[in-house]
């Protein structure tokens, strides 16, 4: 027996229904993959949030510790 013939369908499961991808017409094939990307696209931004936010206090425990030398203003 090949990898193929073990290989079971590709199925999407949409709203608690699952469906034969295989079968769908090419409309909704291409409106998966862009589902598909947006999602790849999301993770990728929330990623680069996350960096940012990292980087952002970084610098903010920076800034509170080099002020530590700088006499404020008064009230």
């Amino acid at each position: 027996m090949t990898d193929s013939a073990q290989q079971q369908p590709p199925v999407l499961t949409f709203e608690g229904k699952r469906y034969d991808l295989n079968s769908l017409p090419e409309e909704l094939k291409e409106l998966v993959r862009g589902l598909q990307v947006a999602d790849a696209q999301l993770r990728m931004h929330e990623d680069t949030l996350k960096v940012l936010a990292v980087g952002r206090q970084s610098m903010a425990m920076q800034l509170n510790e080099k002020l530590q030398a700088v006499t404020p203003l008064a009230d």
